[in-house]
């Protein structure tokens, strides 16, 4: 009985495994080759319980989403925050304290920057003072912001001199508000001065002392070199937006902002077709574990490269939770806001001799303006405050901005552009600063006109004036009435100034005379002689 069993088990065993083989020589002859693209099988290749294919499967294909490519522009950014940047980051983690912490702002401010240029690649140019740009530019202001008050809340720290270099080369970044005047590389340029003067006083104080430190200081220059190499490359003429088919600025940031990437629907393609091409490298990803600290041997360490900066890119997604491990400065102990802290800190005992004082060195550079499209729109303003009108940030009004002045009224025009200015009755004084293209009437004054940095100025007298001064002014037009003939004119580099004044009748008209700009300076007798070049012809 037992030998039965074993023979029929025997039996049933050999006839499953013809049935197996059967089976996948059916499936061997009915799915192809090309049952599959880019790694994901074919509907249309799977065969039903009767052993054909579904022809109603093929046409149930969805489409594959795979990302778009990102822009040589971003890509090229990419490089450089994850080559340099990284870089320098690396060694201001070695050092530890205040220099590490705000070499983690100067990435996340080239996180913000990155932000921006994506949106250029997505958006339309949006109006420089319009609302949506300065949302857009927000968080780099802010960013940058964080790294000179991490410098302005350590006046007293040793590493000071480091704080400043640092605080100083950050405004590199405003190169993309930048367009032909300054060229874009050029702003870097400039900047990259700013810094290495107080970058250099490092590499004095350390070059026989610590090289970590001098290392350090020559990463950071090596952030502007590539950056400048970056800029020519990509934006020479300053950065382009995508005014073709681009979206609405306010959708791209919220794009940006939600972590959303642009994706175009794929289908697959059938097994008769071509493979697809390989999709792009993703987008790269600012996340990774927390980096080890950098030896403290003098020994650099290669291994592990970009990969160990992963910490802190992972930080950027965090929004403002990065900072929840930063120490909250109280109001009161910030010196910027406290004047009488400034005035009663103590002084250092003992200074080294390479840390000289300021004085001893030379002067240091001031510190560079935000450039115009970078600050906040204020409103027009026409006050009188005492005995000065104050008349700031018009910009092309539709209507001529009169003013009824008095004798003891002074003026003070500033941050003006197109506009046309009527002071009617005699005043004081007039002085215009860092505007462009305004037109002055006036009656009369007692004292002067003093016009500073204001190209195409425009100036028309119908009373008396006694002086009139100019300084750094590009293009400046003057018509004198008969009674202002004696008025002095005194200018200092200026270009392109002309006096109207009345022909001898009342029906001729103006003449105008262009003041001399060409002057010849010689030596006699040890004393120099300056004169008039005169053009004859």
């Amino acid at each position: 009985m037992a030998t039965n069993n074993m023979h029929n088990l025997t039996t049933l065993i050999k006839r499953l495994e013809a049935a197996t083989s059967r089976l996948e020589d059916i499936a061997s002859s009915a799915v192809g080759p090309n049952a599959t693209t880019n790694g994901v099988p074919s509907v249309a290749a799977v065969p039903t319980s009767s052993g054909t294919a579904d022809p109603s499967a093929s046409r149930a294909v969805t489409p594959k989403q795979l990302p778009e490519a990102l822009p040589p522009a971003i890509e090229g950014f990419d490089a450089l925050i994850n080559g340099e940047v990284a870089a320098f980051v690396n060694m201001s983690e070695g050092l530890g304290g205040l220099i590490a912490e705000q070499s983690a702002s100067v990435l996340r401010a080239f996180a913000a920057e990155r932000k921006f240029l994506i949106i250029t690649t997505k958006a339309k140019k949006p109006d420089i003072q319009s609302q949506i740009y300065m949302e857009i530019l927000k968080e780099l202001q802010a960013m940058i912001g964080a790294v000179n008050d991490i410098r302005v809340a350590n006046r007293g720290s040793p590493i000071f001199t480091h704080l400043t270099t640092i605080a100083e080369g950050i405004a590199m970044l405003g190169w993309i508000t930048t367009g032909t005047d300054p060229k874009p590389a050029d702003f870097v340029t400039e900047t990259l001065s700013s810094a290495q003067f107080y970058g250099n006083r490092v590499l004095k104080e350390y070059k026989d002392k610590d090289h970590t430190h001098v290392e350090w200081v020559q990463g950071f220059y090596r952030i502007f070199k590539s950056l400048i190499a970056y800029i020519k490359q990509h934006y020479p003429s300053g950065v382009t937006w995508n005014n073709k088919d681009g979206i609405d600025p306010q959708e791209a940031l919220r794009q940006v902002q939600s972590g959303q990437t642009s994706s175009k629907a794929v289908s697959t393609p059938s097994a008769s077709s071509a493979p697809a091409p390989p999709p792009p490298p993703p987008l790269p990803k600012f996340d990774a574990p927390p980096p080890p600290p950098m030896p403290t041997n003098g020994t650099s360490s290669t291994r592990g490269g970009t990969s160990d900066m992963g910490a802190v890119f992972d930080q950027l997604s965090k929004g403002e939770a990065v900072t929840a491990g930063l120490r909250k400065v109280d109001p009161s102990q910030q010196t910027h806001k406290n004047p009488s802290l400034r005035a009663g800190s103590a002084v250092p005992p003992a200074r080294s001799d390479s840390q000289t004082s300021l004085s001893s060195v030379g002067k240091a550079p001031g510190k560079r303006p935000k450039p115009e499209s970078m600050r906040t729109k204020k409103p027009p303003r026409k006050e009188l405050d005492g005995n000065k009108w104050i008349i700031e940030n018009f910009d092309s009004p539709s209507e001529i901005v009169e003013i009824d002045a008095k004798i003891t009224h002074s003026i003070l025009i500033s941050r003006c552009t197109k506009t046309t200015i009527r002071v009617h009755n005699k005043a004081n004084a007039i002085s215009i600063d860092s505007s462009s293209q305004v037109s002055l009437l006036i009656d009369s004054l007692v004292s002067a006109v003093d016009v500073i940095k204001t190209p195409r100025f425009e100036l028309q007298v119908f009373g008396t004036l006694p002086t009139i001064m100019l300084d750094q002014v590009d293009g400046a037009t003057l018509y004198l009435g008969k009674e202002s003939l004696r008025t002095e004119v005194f200018t200092s580099k200026c270009t392109a100034v002309n006096i109207n004044v009345p022909g001898k009748g009342d029906e001729e008209d103006y003449r105008e005379c262009p003041l001399p700009e060409q002057i010849k300076s010689v030596v006699r007798n040890g004393v120099v002689i300056s004169e008039i070049v005169e053009h004859a012809g």
